[in-house]
């Protein structure tokens, strides 16, 4: 039984994941019903706002970020932006899966911990080095 090795701890992990994956999935309802563009990765939910950016969509250009991810749920501006930050998003993935629910308050508390220290609350902020150097190692084995 190989693969019941395999689901089991997957299983688990989707399900500690599902009340990330929820709000990501409330989010994303609404964009889903105005024409944006959904389909699976890796066991991930990816949601692509816009195929390009149009310069006269201003609305796009407002926002603080180019993808953000809710458990197993990624919510990108373009579906460029999705295929260019899927290793950094899918990071993020992996820890909505061992942080669950907690996750919620980790990252902020990361950038607030970062913030008080002088640093930069995003850029310093663990989670994010963790999946810009998940990113550049998936760079480097491609």
């Amino acid at each position: 039984m190989p693969n019941a090795t395999k689901f089991l701890p997957r299983l688990v992990r989707y399900i500690w994941a599902v009340p990330c994956s929820v709000v990501g999935l409330v989010l994303a309802a609404p964009l889903l019903l105005a024409g944006a563009k959904a389909h699976s990765v890796c066991g991930v939910l990816e949601i692509a706002l816009s195929q390009q950016v149009k310069p006269d969509f201003r609305l796009l250009h407002r926002l603080p970020f180019c993808a953000i991810t809710f458990g197993h749920v990624v919510i990108g501006l373009t579906a460029h932006n999705l295929e260019h930050l899927r290793a950094h998003e899918h990071e993020h993935v992996r820890q909505y899966e061992r942080w669950g629910l907690f996750f919620f308050l980790a990252y902020p508390a990361s950038s607030l911990y970062q913030w008080v220290r002088g640093n930069n609350p995003y850029w310093d902020n663990r989670f994010e080095v963790q999946a810009r150097l998940s990113a550049a190692n998936a760079k480097n084995e491609a």
